[in-house]
């Protein structure tokens, strides 16, 4: 009788640590890599992590994306395309596509502007 009591107790258990482990938030973000790489790309000069400087802070960007499902795809396409954006003067530029060295680096950066 014992054994049967724990069986749900178990499978819950295991259903939540296996839907944590798929989850976007089960990916450990290197926060001091994503800053590194922000400095060296000179992302820094635009945008701020809670002010608005040129650009819109990264507090503000993870906000605009926070419900959208694709949101890390489309920081990651904006950071590596060099689409244009508009500045806060008003007139449009391309933004600087970022130089790295493979796109795990982009990804951590995008992650950690989307947690922010």
């Amino acid at each position: 009788m014992a054994n049967q009591a724990r069986n749900p107790i178990l499978l819950g258990l295991l259903a939540g640590a296996l839907a944590f482990s798929f989850s976007s938030s089960a990916f450990a973000v290197d926060a001091g890599a994503a800053k590194l790489l922000a400095r060296k790309n000179s992302c820094l000069r635009c945008h701020h992590v809670s002010k608005k400087k040129e650009g819109p802070s990264y507090q503000a960007v993870a906000y605009k994306y926070k419900d959208k499902a694709n949101a890390a795809d489309e920081l990651v396409k904006h950071i590596t395309s060099g689409l244009k954006v508009k500045l806060s003067d008003g007139h449009e530029e391309e933004h600087k596509v970022a130089k790295y060295k493979d796109m795990d680096q982009v990804k951590n950066l995008v992650e950690w502007i989307l947690a922010q």
